[in-house]
């Protein structure tokens, strides 16, 4: 199973017609149909690890000030216990609690309702350890490979380039926006990993389009789980808001 990288962006994406819900649909289409999907998203963040491991993961409206239509969107796919376990086990010897209280945030549903309309794949998730640094992410992703030859499709959602507190109501993209993208898109496409990872800190135009690490370690979790010989395929891309990097990716 490849594994994918998308930029989900504005949760507008979840209901309007735009290019990248479109790219979403479109790329399921390309893909083998997942036995089940483990979505790693930008938004949710736990001291520690955890999986969801809920058999009916409840669709979690984690945004305010949207529009009445976009809160009574549901996204009602089942969970897997038996996936959560099986990456519980996959992880250890890191400890990894088992979670029934989240449910499917955002990150993972506005782009899955894209991709899979129907929610009748499994979806877990696995949330992001706020204790550990980029390296510990990546080191952590490469436990997931397995799931792979399972049919386990390994989601990353989050942006690339995500800085809120610069964000215009336009689609064009600052210099520093446009600079740090391409930048990133280079080193993927040579799967230089190791400099993505440090990508954050490695210029001015690197730090303004990370300001903050959980829109940016999905991607870790995707290029972690992959060989570095897999080619990868950009299926999305552009700049959105001024400073929000929509690239998404296939690795495999």
């Amino acid at each position: 199973m490849p594994v994918a990288f998308v930029g989900h962006g504005n949760p507008m994406n979840a209901i309007e017609d735009t290019p990248y819900s479109r790219a979403w649909a479109e790329v399921a289409r390309t893909l083998p149909r997942p036995r089940a999907v483990l979505c790693v998203s930008a938004h949710w963040e736990t001291p520690g690890v955890r999986v969801h491991a809920s058999p009916a993961p409840r669709t979690v409206h984690d945004f305010c000030g949207f529009p009445p239509a976009l809160f009574d969107i549901g996204y009602p796919a089942p969970g897997s216990p038996e996936l959560a376990d099986r990456v519980r086990n996959l992880l250890h010897p890191a400890p990894v609690a088992l979670d029934t209280s989240w449910g499917l945030d955002h990150g993972a549903w506005s782009v899955l309702r894209r991709m899979y309309p129907l929610a009748e794949i499994p979806v877990v998730q696995l949330s992001l350890d706020t204790g550990r640094d980029a390296a510990g992410h990546m080191a952590l992703a490469a436990g997931l490979s397995a799931l792979r030859d399972e049919g386990v499709l390994v989601l990353g959602s989050g942006n690339m380039v995500h800085n809120l507190g610069v964000m215009t109501w336009s689609e064009e993209a600052f210099d520093w926006a446009e600079e740090a993208d391409n930048t990133l898109a280079r080193l993927i496409l040579a799967r230089d990993d190791e400099a993505v990872r440090r990508f954050p800190r490695s210029s001015p135009a690197a730090r303004l389009a990370v300001p903050t690490a959980e829109h940016f370690l999905p991607l870790l979790y995707v290029l972690g789980c992959a060989a570095r010989d897999e080619p990868v395929r950009f299926f999305a891309e552009g700049i959105t808001l001024g400073s929000m990097s929509m690239r998404s990716l296939i690795v495999g």
